[in-house]
């Protein structure tokens, strides 16, 4: 390990038995290891002339763990993941915690439930996009504070870094206002957003209560996905068929569970958010500057091609 960086700088938090077991057999994690590779990582990124990333072992070891321990897939996400913060300036410009980041995780629209799904199992969320009002928030400022908890989990969540996470969509209460905030543009940068720079790992995306007006949305979205997420949507009629792939008590009580109830769940994560305030303050002199980048630059049209292409999808 190099001596310029602190005891701070190299702590990883000891996986549980389950997990290690997990990381072991499934993403080629070899514990002696670890502090080897992430000592490489960190050389490489000193050699990047147009990249300036974080450097703690935790935040690296999750696009290790995300990688399955590929040097090369864990240097590439990491850049896009920087690179991304140009590229989608909606998502990443001004994200600090303020009341408008605060109010937005206090309407519950946000989940990440205490418990996953098994000991050795992916973290649970529900995304309750008609709790928002669409008059006040748009769905790139939802969206923005979604960014926001999954760097929280980075650093804090092994679950959903060793196992992914299962993602359950209620559309309850979705209005033609929270529809008619729906871009294509946004959802295809989110899917490469997923796909192409960020460490965790989707098992799965479950609709529930999705009225009929949604599911040609749905289908657009699902279109501009790659075949490997694309297996991975579920759309649920009933409950009783979500069942199987997250079991009834896997959810919080107002979803007839025993994980928890929301408020606990919202006001968890607002002291969370409140917790990172300065962590995000310091966040925004992270990023790449594609002047200085060797070859072709990473931005908005070679991520996601021509924008424009997007636009033209109607969705009356």
């Amino acid at each position: 390990m190099s001596t310029n960086q602190s005891n701070e700088d190299n702590a990883i938090r000891p996986l549980c038995a389950e997990l290690a077991l997990k990381a072991q057999q499934e993403l080629g994690e070899v514990p002696e290891r670890v502090p080897e590779d992430v000592e490489t990582v960190r050389t490489w990124i000193s050699k990047q002339p147009h990249l300036k990333a974080r450097q703690d072992a935790q935040f690296l070891v999750a696009f290790l763990r995300g990688c399955k321990y590929s040097l090369e897939k864990t240097k590439l996400k990491l850049d896009n993941f920087y690179a991304m913060r140009g590229a989608v300036p909606e998502l990443y410009k001004n994200r600090f915690v303020g009341e408008k980041q605060l109010n937005i995780i206090k309407t519950a629209c946000l989940l990440r439930l205490p418990q996953p799904l098994q000991l050795d199992g992916p973290r649970i969320h529900i995304s309750r996009y008609g709790q928002y009002d669409s008059n006040k928030y748009s769905i790139a400022e939802v969206m923005q504070v979604n960014t926001m908890l999954g760097e929280i989990q980075i650093r804090e969540d092994d679950n959903a870094m060793v196992c992914g996470f299962v993602e359950i969509i209620d559309m309850k209460g979705i209005t033609t206002g929270h529809m008619f905030q729906f871009d294509a543009v946004l959802i295809k940068k989110l899917a490469v957003l997923g796909d192409k720079a960020l460490p965790y790992r989707p098992k799965g995306f479950h609709f529930i209560n999705a009225p009929t007006m949604a599911e040609k949305a749905m289908s657009i979205a699902k279109s501009l996905m790659s075949e490997k997420i694309r297996k991975r949507f579920h759309i649920h009629s009933k409950l009783e068929t979500l069942y199987k792939h997250v079991p009834k008590e896997c959810l919080p009580i107002e979803y007839g569970g025993t994980n928890g109830n929301i408020q606990d769940v919202v006001d968890i994560w607002t002291q969370k958010l409140l917790d990172y305030t300065d962590f995000f303050q310091q966040d925004a002199i992270y990023g790449t500057n594609e002047k200085l980048r060797r070859g072709q630059p990473i931005n908005s049209e070679t991520l996601f091609g021509i924008e424009g292409s997007f636009r033209k999808l109607d969705i009356d």
